[in-house]
């Protein structure tokens, strides 16, 4: 049977975990929505898709790989909620065109993760490609932004156990998510808030859209932002969620 396993974060100290074998194949998600993170244990690389904490913290996560009407207007939204802390996982590429959004992106507080350069399926690749397109996009970032990106999440959520084990070599960690909005698929406001809202706990990654391909997602975005708030939530970057956290094991088959 195939599986694969991902980690869920404790706040406690990252050195305290406890490796865990871990076997991953290729029969992952082919969307432009959904991508992850690894985490490394010193043995094998795994993906980090929640931090359970005390704390009522959750990561809001933009992924954003092409186009340039969309991602201004959230970053507005943002603003006008005082929510300066989120992660946008940027496509090289795009940031290369964009660079005066990723500035806007920075200027507000906000975090910039590793996207890939090309758009395309890791796993259909081979391992030079892959590792070459991630360094290809470390570079292109860390010369638009000032600063190395240090999590991954892969193009269109296609990872198997080689982009996670060359993700580790790069000194990168591959961030999942525990809840999904599918605000991608465009499948109304309401759905994209229920999705967002319904389920969600403390430590939970989500998962949004900053790409023109998302039509709906800045409309849900305020009654996300009310909602999870109203509940007690805060909102923080990944690195502020995961930072510092021993793991648990979970298979996702």
């Amino acid at each position: 049977m195939n599986f694969i396993w991902v980690w869920h974060a404790k706040t406690l100290k990252r050195f305290m975990i406890v490796a865990i074998a871990a076997f991953f194949t290729a029969g992952i998600l082919y969307v432009e929505s959904p991508e992850l993170a690894v985490f490394s244990t010193g043995d094998k690389p795994v993906a980090i898709y929640k931090a359970e904490t005390e704390e009522k913290k959750v990561a809001l996560t933009f992924n954003i790989s092409w186009g340039e009407e969309k991602a201004v207007p959230i970053l507005d939204t943002l603003k006008e909620h005082n929510i300066s802390e989120t992660t946008f996982f940027v496509s090289a590429s795009w940031a290369e065109r964009h660079p005066e959004i990723i500035e806007r992106i920075l200027e507000d507080g906000h975090e910039i993760g590793n996207h890939g350069f090309r758009h395309e399926h890791y796993t259909s690749w081979e391992e030079d490609k892959i590792k070459s397109d991630i360094q290809t996009a470390h570079r292109i970032i860390e010369e638009v932004t000032q600063e190395a990106p240090k999590y991954l999440r892969p193009p269109n959520g296609s990872f198997d156990e080689r982009v996670l084990k060359i993700a580790e070599t790069l000194n990168y960690d591959v961030i999942h998510w525990s809840i999904n909005s599918e605000d991608w698929q465009n499948p109304g406001v309401e759905k994209i808030i229920e999705n967002v809202t319904s389920n969600t706990a403390s430590g939970d990654i989500i998962l949004l859209h900053a790409s023109d391909s998302a039509k709906q997602t800045n409309k849900a975005l305020p009654e996300i932002i009310k909602v999870l708030e109203s509940d007690g939530f805060q909102f923080a970057t990944v690195s502020q969620l995961i930072s510092g956290a021993e793991a648990e094991a979970e298979e996702i088959k």
